[in-house]
């Protein structure tokens, strides 16, 4: 007589949801909380003479994580997702990465380490995947695509920022509703 209602397969039980949360707004999962600080898209790493040039764009994601626990844990590696779904791992070398966090880290108890992640891909809207120090739990952060930092040949992108012009002499300003 076999059971019935019951299933050993893993594809019936129902996944939870994974979380998302804006650029900026604390990220916790596990003891480990996230911060998105910054990002920049850049064309090549380094200012030397043999800057690094990536395969497509170099995106670099300043981060801040927090150990809530009172024992040291590892940083686990952070992806880069894409809204197709398509995926994109860390660099694995840091090499002209400023404040690069490292392949290998972890975090103190009760400490925050700051440091920079590095990817190699397509300038698009992407979701950075952190995971709890036992790598089972998933948080994702949003990450608008803004070219506001890209830096091209050593010179910064220009911003929306307006020079300051001052009114020719002889001229008024009326204001109009």
């Amino acid at each position: 007589m076999g059971l019935t209602g019951c299933s050993s397969d893993l594809t019936s039980i129902k996944k939870e949801a994974v979380r998302a949360v804006a650029a900026g707004d604390k990220a916790g999962v596990g003891h480990l909380t996230y911060n998105v600080i910054d990002s920049q898209v850049l064309a090549q790493l380094g200012e030397d003479a043999n800057p690094r040039v990536p395969h497509d764009r170099f995106l670099v994601v300043q981060i801040a994580v927090t150990n809530s626990s009172n024992v040291d844990n590892p940083i686990p590696a952070v992806e880069l997702v894409g809204d197709s779904g398509q995926t994109y791992n860390e660099v694995a070398d840091g090499t002209g990465v400023p404040n690069w966090l490292g392949v290998v880290r972890h975090v103190g108890p009760g400490q925050t380490e700051r440091g920079a992640v590095a990817f190699d891909a397509p300038a698009a809207h992407y979701r950075l995947r952190f995971t709890d120090e036992t790598m089972n739990s998933e948080i994702l952060a949003d990450l608008p695509l803004s070219y506001a930092h890209e830096q091209l040949h050593d010179a910064m992108v220009p911003t929306t920022e307006l020079p300051n012009v001052t009114a020719p002499t002889g001229s008024q300003k009326t204001k109009t509703k």
